[in-house]
């Protein structure tokens, strides 16, 4: 009986540790994308202010991208 008792306590052990790395790569990994998520976000802002700033108006932005997308 003390052996089989042994045996269950070491199983328990590990599949708790696994848990624990398990959660601590999926916090690494949701950290991480979270931060690039916000940085792209941040670059898209600064590239509109900037396309803003360069052409004047929201409209003058406006034509200038129909004129890029179209050709014209």
């Amino acid at each position: 009986m003390t052996h089989a008792s042994l045996t269950k306590s070491r199983n328990k052990t590990r599949s708790v540790t696994r848990e624990i790395t398990d959660t601590r790569i999926s916090t690494g990994s949701l950290a991480v994308f979270g931060t690039i998520s916000t940085m792209v976000g941040l670059w898209s802002v600064a590239c509109f202010v900037g396309a803003l700033l360069a052409t004047g108006t929201p409209i003058s932005l406006a034509r200038a991208w129909i004129s890029a997308v179209t050709g014209g």
